[in-house]
């Protein structure tokens, strides 16, 4: 007996001692363990991505490797280089094991082997072309109800109070599950319930919370909410129709549209809150949104009660169209990862080459790299709403780092393979959502002095990121329609 355990300790003692000893090789990234043996710098991670990758990038440059909870991550800031990555043709990295790893811990969630490429063939037939159009028109409709109704039984001309991320998520999440899921009958429980559920994801994710009561009790009632029933026609009714073809049992069906609805409405309603805020609290922006808005052609036949469909559609909106994008380069915080499945040479556009290990992870943090980058942006942290116009009031796609034009400035939805195959959909969403509060509400800070609240770190990684706190605003419908 005692010699056994002797034999395991021995062995727990080499693989901590291998772990420990791992040394950067010839043409390798800068490698930094950390000071804890196996954990490396985990706690610094988890506690604040982006700033520790930061001060990794200020100490080791564009690209190193350092030590994750006994995995080695090989951090890649240079976009230049990113196409080695994101459209690596030698099948030498893999996502789909890291995905179902993800999917299993946070939705306790298994599917086929060949779903993700099926999947994203079903996505891009409902996202994209006609049937992206029709939602997007079903989803402005929605916007327009849930908008109204914010307000019943009040005076449409008393102030409201609310807080501005809890007002913008609650009705683009309203507006998108009528969109997909269109069952009126439950939407308020369904929010309810997911917000909860939002919040403990993060930590599920990183493995942090354990699948405990909260998480099940969370989880069960979004999993009976959700298959409860389906209407006929809607896009859930066909996504469950294609998981029953691909010949994913029942059970698994019910956590995959727990999956879906994530995916769908996580981010939407963060982005409007962002941009919402930024133009609150810089008038100039707001008022140059205002300016732009005020000129557009169809916005003189137009109210709420008449359901104004797609305006924005035919429509050149160059200034709101750099506020989005300022928004989301300040606030979209993805994090491209991928599993080195084979040795890799990584080809870098200064002409370096780097010798990435089987066994490894590749990240991708475009917040730090374009998106915060003070050699391509200018006062990175700074909100500009013209940083995206050229002097003569056009889009501005042109960026450069040691004046060499890049091909990705900004990468907020993903890219390459990677790239949020409903993009358009929740653009045109975040837009009109955005066009509706200021053509048909006052909006105003409780307090003209409020600032911004900073993020919440713990979303870095995770898509669009959460306020660490609220912005309170009053609003209410205009006594004249389009009075800006």
């Amino acid at each position: 007996m005692l010699g056994t355990a002797f034999l395991l300790l021995n062995g727990l003692l080499l693989l901590l001692l291998l772990y420990t000893t791992r040394r950067r090789n010839k043409n390798e990234p800068p490698l930094d363990k950390g000071s804890i043996p196996w954990l490396g710098h985990a706690f610094e991670f988890l506690k604040d991505p982006a700033k520790f990758l930061a001060r990794m990038k200020d100490k080791h440059g564009d690209i190193f490797t350092f030590r994750l909870a006994g995995i080695y991550v090989t951090v890649l800031l240079d976009p230049n280089s990113f196409d080695g990555v994101l459209n690596d043709d030698t099948n030498s990295f893999d996502f789909n094991n890291r995905r179902g790893q993800l999917l299993k811990r946070i939705f306790n969630l298994q599917l086929p082997g060949d779903y993700p490429s099926s999947e994203k063939k079903w996505m891009e037939k409902h996202f994209h072309g006609v049937n992206q159009l029709k939602l997007s028109t079903s989803m402005t409709a929605h916007l327009s109800d849930v908008m109204l109704k914010s307000f019943e039984p009040r005076s449409p001309s008393q102030w409201r109070e609310d807080g501005l991320f809890e007002l913008c998520y609650s009705l683009l999440f309203r507006a998108g599950y009528l969109t997909l899921f269109e069952r009126k009958d439950d939407v308020d429980a369904v929010y309810r319930e997911f917000r909860k559920f939002d919040e403990l994801l993060t930590k599920l994710a990183r493995g942090s919370l354990k699948r405990g009561k909260v998480v099940a009790t969370s989880q069960d009632r979004l999993w009976d909410l959700l298959y409860s029933g389906r209407v006929n026609g809607s896009w859930q009714q066909s996504y469950v129709q294609f998981l029953e073809e691909m010949g994913v049992d029942a059970d698994m069906q019910k956590k995959a549209q727990l999956l879906q609805l994530w995916n769908t409405q996580c981010n939407a309603g963060p982005a409007a809150f962002w941009v919402l805020g930024f133009l609150l609290t810089h008038p100039e922006a707001m008022e140059a949104v205002k300016s732009e808005i005020r000129g557009l052609p169809s916005l003189q036949d137009t109210s709420l009660q008449r359901r104004p469909l797609n305006q924005l559609e035919a429509q050149s909106t160059p200034v709101f169209d750099s506020v989005l994008s300022e928004t989301l380069r300040l606030t979209a915080a993805v994090m491209i990862n991928r599993e080195v499945v084979k040795d890799k040479i990584l080809r870098m556009a200064n002409g370096k080459e780097y010798h990435l290990r089987r066994g490894d992870r590749v990240c991708l943090f475009p917040f730090l790299s374009p998106q915060m980058d003070p050699q391509i942006h200018e006062e990175p942290q700074m909100f500009k709403y013209d940083r995206f116009l050229n002097e003569d009031k056009t889009v501005k796609k042109e960026f450069y780092k040691n004046e060499k034009k890049l091909k990705y400035f900004t990468l907020p939805w993903g890219a390459g393979k990677s790239i949020c195959v409903g993009k358009e959909f929740a653009v045109t969403a975040i837009k009109q959502f955005v066009f509706l509060f200021l053509t048909h509400f006052d909006l105003e800070l409780c307090s003209p002095n409020d600032k911004l609240p900073p993020v919440n770190p713990s979303r870095f990684g995770f898509g669009m990121l959460q306020p660490d706190g609220d912005l309170r605003v009053k609003f209410r419908l205009k006594t004249m329609q389009h009075e800006m």
